[in-house]
């Protein structure tokens, strides 16, 4: 889009260049330390109360919470943003990557102070993942490094069960969600409705098209002698003659002969 385009433009030098990897980094940090005091955790989290009364660090340390608490789980789970973080990066560069996840991060704190939004690293971490699956939709990863499986797909599935959580939730929780996904909606959103929309412009093309192509009130069959055509006359049938012209069996030109050969 423009705007990013002039954004990047005066500042792209402000970028961090592996954003992603910084925040993996500080995910593994903090689980160890989560390891020595579990209540650590609390004094990241994004809550508007404590920020209000000075503990302004909340608006980013919450980035820096573990998406899960088993080794095995981190593990994996801090791989998966790893690699998408990478590819996002290659793709646009580390400045769009930075106002993509900056953008993001302002939209889970609005949606915390305004709307009371719960689990805003999770939501930040899933647009990532929307966001590279719009980008690389076939890109195939391997679960637990064994089982091949499409971008698409575990972003669709994501997107269900988000869509789940969203119909269940009363306004101000669905109005947490839209808010938390901003930065998808912003970098996304033209291009998908554009997408909507040339879709419904080729079906409509290919339909009038058929429509054209066989009118319903154009006959297929027409008798060089007679003129007759399968719509006036439904019980004839019809032959292509040798000298290459159409009639009916009534006046094909050999059967037109023969009747009137004399007995």
């Amino acid at each position: 889009m423009k705007w990013i385009d002039s954004l990047e433009a005066k500042y792209k030098h402000l970028a961090i260049p592996g954003i992603i990897r910084v925040v993996v980094a500080f995910n593994a940090l903090t689980y160890l330390l989560w390891l020595s005091n579990p209540g650590y955790i609390e004094f990241l989290r994004l809550d508007p109360d404590q920020i209000r009364h000075g503990q302004v660090w909340r608006l980013f340390t919450y980035i820096f919470i573990p998406p899960a608490f088993g080794v095995l789980g981190l593990f994996f789970a801090l791989m998966f943003l790893w690699y998408m973080g990478e590819g996002l990066e290659q793709a646009w560069g580390a400045f769009k990557l930075n106002l993509f996840y900056l953008c993001g991060m302002a939209g889970c704190t609005v949606a915390a102070f305004f709307f009371g939004g719960h689990w805003m690293d999770f939501f930040l971490n899933l647009s990532i993942l929307f966001a590279f699956g719009t980008m690389f939709p076939d890109e195939i990863i391997y679960l637990f490094f064994i089982i091949p499986v499409k971008i698409k797909w575990i972003a669709l599935v994501s997107f269900v069960l988000l869509v789940g959580v969203f119909m269940q939730s009363g306004v101000q929780g669905k109005m947490a969600i839209l808010v938390s996904f901003a930065n998808y909606l912003f970098f996304f959103g033209p291009r998908l409705l554009y997408n909507i929309r040339h879709r419904q412009a080729v079906v409509s093309r290919r339909q009038e098209f058929a429509r054209q192509s066989v009118p319903e009130d154009e006959p297929l069959h027409h008798c060089a002698v007679c003129k007759e055509t399968e719509l006036t006359s439904p019980d004839l049938d019809f032959r292509v003659a040798k000298d290459g012209a159409e009639y009916c069996t009534r006046h094909l030109p050999g059967r037109q002969s023969t009747a009137t050969e004399p007995l």
